[in-house]
């Protein structure tokens, strides 16, 4: 059988100016699990990124660590079908609905950094509206056309997949999510409760032959772990 690992990419820079980029504890999470998967005796045929930052880098940072463990170190490849969906335009769509019922969204929204647990909550709120294909908005990508995009990336890497080929690809929480989705078969909103768990730098490993897909293992963060240092456990 071959395999995909679906590695979420490191700690951004939640509450920055520029969250796409990775944080000191971000980079730190990448090394230790290239150092991890080179322990491990992990031989990668193929990496892909999405376009993004965090993505790429991440990427870089965990090859460096096997490379320099005499472990082949495959280019990267780069396709935007595993790009996250735009948060920031998920929330700019749905806000002034939830301005109604939550007249201090604004306040909370500009200032994620120093109210992060009520971020999420409201976060939640706005993805669950969104993902629940009922309260469509104009200019907005929906959570069905993002789930088809990066399906389309899984079946591009499937199509050309040698029978037991290890790909890498690394990528984020909500593309993660919308390949549970589809490989499981669970609703949407219950694939965004896992979501919320996911780790950053986290392994997620499918399996597959002749085009079927499995789900083998969910959001390993042992290489983690095994630091003991909780510090280095994040989720954005």
């Amino acid at each position: 059988m071959g395999s995909i690992y679906l590695i979420r990419h490191g700690q951004a820079s939640f509450g920055a100016d520029d969250y796409d980029v990775l944080s000191t504890t971000g980079i730190r999470q990448a090394e230790v699990l290239g150092e991890h998967l080179a322990r491990l005796g992990v031989r990668l045929d193929r990496c892909v990124a999405g376009d993004l930052r965090r993505q790429q880098d991440t990427a870089r940072a965990a090859l460096g660590r096997l490379e320099a463990a005499g472990l082949p170190r495959p280019d990267l490849a780069i396709d935007p079908a595993f790009d996250e969906f735009e948060a920031d335009e998920v929330i700019r769509a749905h806000l002034p609905d939830l301005l109604q019922v939550e007249p201090e969204a604004l306040h909370i929204l500009r200032n994620a950094g120093e109210h992060r647990a009520e971020f999420q909550r409201l976060f939640s709120l706005m993805i669950g509206r969104w993902v629940s294909g009922e309260h469509e908005k104009d200019g907005l990508i929906s959570w069905q056309a993002f789930r088809s995009r990066v399906e389309a990336g899984l079946q591009r890497l499937l199509d050309g997949a040698g029978e037991k080929e290890r790909i890498a690809v690394f990528t984020s929480g909500g593309t993660i999510t919308a390949l549970l989705q589809s490989i499981v078969g669970m609703p949407a909103i219950k694939a965004f409760e896992l979501n919320w768990q996911i780790v950053n730098t986290s392994l997620s490993v499918l399996k597959f032959r002749k085009g079927e897909v499995s789900l083998a293992s969910f959001n390993s963060h042992v290489h983690l772990e095994l630091l003991k240092m909780p510090e280095l456990i994040t989720y954005r």
